[in-house]
């Protein structure tokens, strides 16, 4: 069975691929368009496709669009109700709707030789639980679904038994946990469906002092949903205008949401694990992109078992729609990783760096010669294998330096364009994890926060948040031998057995995907060495 999975209407459109029960590809249109987040969550782009990530899914494959068997689109305009009867301020969401109707004819001229019959409108939150559930290592799990909105509904409770969902609980709009942190976002002088990691970043400096308060706006019900609306922010704490510095007010205001919104969290695990037993739970929604909530229930909440898909947030419906068709009639496999999107032969690459005319040398090998340049508190380019699905660079596109040198963070968000406020991330084998890191452990998409052992803070300190925490990616030596072998090519010049890892991009650019913008990238910004495949072109040499 040959399904594409399409997600479009709101943010982070995406494409996603699942033959006979197999994930071949999944990407993020933002990759192919180079638009951060594929566009923006209005109306008037609600027309767009993810014409280029779903084209190349097809064409990775050798599959025309005439012989798929279905073309998924996770959202259902039939449960979509009137944005004002749902208590939403959003005049032009019948044009959304519209464009959500016409989304077969829409994808049949995109996909010329698709039948426009065989596109099956897949409910949101389905959606979202199909890209946990049936993903996860765990396929008979509880699901918790929260995110902004879906077409009626910001939430979904339930449990997958043999493959099929049953859904205990879901919250109508227009209570919303995803939208109170999106206001919360504005609120603060960020981009609104866009930085709500940066929320959760500067929570961590402050205190939730405001948190009474927000209960009175923030609070579960008992039943399985919650009310989540109306918060009057300015109340608490004046707004921050974009590039305004932040105050204490500000960081305590995000520290009381980050912590009212892990209250509401457990409380929603609790009640689903009475519902329905179990020993796992696997979240989707963009509120599961929330490492240090997810982290929360792990430690506190009632499952054995927590996993997160890593293209958590939107982008992950394009999957989790293909994956709640498939599973109509077979039983697909898990995700075997991430890493769904392009990638190229050395050959391709070696052709990339000759029309360049860029210098580079092919070391005997590039994990050494990365680990050399490390250890000499370099900054490295890495550009290894297929793309990463999902926001987190999981080591196939990533910037690469030295944890035992505190200035280094301050460095890569200068090299990056970002906030000070913002950590960045320690890569372990997963073997040596807990040596160094209590939490919940393999931890693959770094998708959880992780208490750094007070013995290493100071070994490590430029991947230690201000609360003593990091968010960190295990690897499995099986699965990424290549990124393993650097990492102990590092361990023996340093004695470290963890490198920083941070995503390949600067601020307000997505995520570097192809050849050429590694290159571009590389040329921008102040690294000092791209390894791209088995080739290594350093900075001096290329600048010279």
């Amino acid at each position: 069975m040959r399904v594409l999975g399409i997600n479009a209407l709101f943010h982070d459109p995406a494409a996603a691929l699942v033959v006979d029960g197999h994930t071949v590809a999944a990407a993020e249109e933002e990759r192919f368009s180079r638009r951060k987040h594929g566009k923006r969550p209005v109306p008037f782009s609600a027309w767009e496709l993810p014409e280029l990530s779903a084209r190349w899914c097809l064409e990775h494959a050798g599959i025309r669009p005439e012989e798929l068997d279905a073309v998924t689109y996770s959202f259902d305009p039939t449960l979509a109700r009137p944005a004002h009867e749902m208590g939403l301020n959003d005049p032009f969401d019948p044009l959304r709707l519209d464009y959500a109707r016409r989304a077969p004819e829409f994808l049949a001229e995109a996909l010329p030789g698709l039948d426009p019959d065989r596109v099956v409108f897949v409910p949101h939150h389905v959606a979202h639980a199909a890209s946990a559930g049936p993903a996860s290592p765990h396929p008979d799990s509880a699901v918790l679904v929260l995110d902004g909105r879906g077409e009626a509904a910001s939430h979904l409770a339930g449990r997958y038994r043999d493959g099929k969902l049953d859904i205990l609980a879901t919250q109508a709009l227009p209570d919303s946990l995803g939208l109170v942190y999106e206001e919360l976002t504005e609120h603060l002088g960020f981009l609104r469906s866009s930085d709500e990691y940066k929320v959760m970043a500067l929570a961590s400096y402050g205190k939730p002092r405001f948190l009474p308060q927000l209960r009175q706006y923030v609070h579960p019900t008992g039943d399985g949903g919650f009310r989540a609306r109306g918060v009057d922010w300015a109340a608490l704490a004046p707004a921050r205008a974009k590039n305004e510095p932040w105050t204490q007010e500000h960081a305590d205001l995000a520290a009381s949401t980050q912590a009212v919104l892990e209250e509401l969290l457990l409380e929603l695990a609790h009640w689903l694990h009475r519902e329905a037993g179990g020993e796992a739970l696997a979240l989707a929604g963009g509120v599961a992109l929330n490492c240090v909530a997810n982290s929360k229930i792990a430690a506190q909440g009632p499952y054995r078992h927590v996993w997160v898909q890593p293209a958590a947030g939107d982008a992950g419906t394009a999957l989790g729609g293909a994956l709640h068709v498939v599973a109509q009639q077979e039983s697909p496999l898990p995700m075997s990783g991430a890493d769904l999107g392009r990638g190229w032969s050395d050959e391709e690459l070696r052709a990339w760096l000759e029309q360049a005319a860029v210098p580079y040398e092919e070391p005997d090998d590039i994990a050494e010669t990365v680990a050399e340049e490390l250890a000499r508190d370099g900054v490295v380019a890495w550009f290894q294998g297929r793309s990463e699905y999902g926001p987190r660079a999981l080591g196939h596109r990533s910037l690469l330096a030295h944890p035992g040198r505190a200035e280094n963070l301050e460095r890569l968000n200068h090299v990056k364009g970002r906030e000070e406020f913002r950590p960045v991330a320690p890569m372990v084998l997963a073997d040596r994890a807990h040596e160094l890191f209590t939490g919940p452990l393999p931890s693959p998409y770094m998708l959880f926060v992780h208490d750094v052992a007070r013995q290493w803070r100071d070994r490590i300190p430029a991947v230690v948040h201000v609360d003593g925490t990091a968010r960190i990616q295990t690897v499995d030596e099986r699965q990424e031998p290549l990124v393993a072998r650097m990492l102990r090519g590092f361990e023996r010049r340093t004695g470290l057995p963890v490198v920083v890892n941070t995503s390949l991009n600067t601020a307000g650019r997505p995520m570097v995907d192809d050849p050429r913008d590694a290159l571009e990238c590389f040329g921008s910004a102040p690294v000092d060495l791209l390894a791209i495949g088995p080739y290594a072109v350093r900075r001096g040499r290329a600048f010279a």
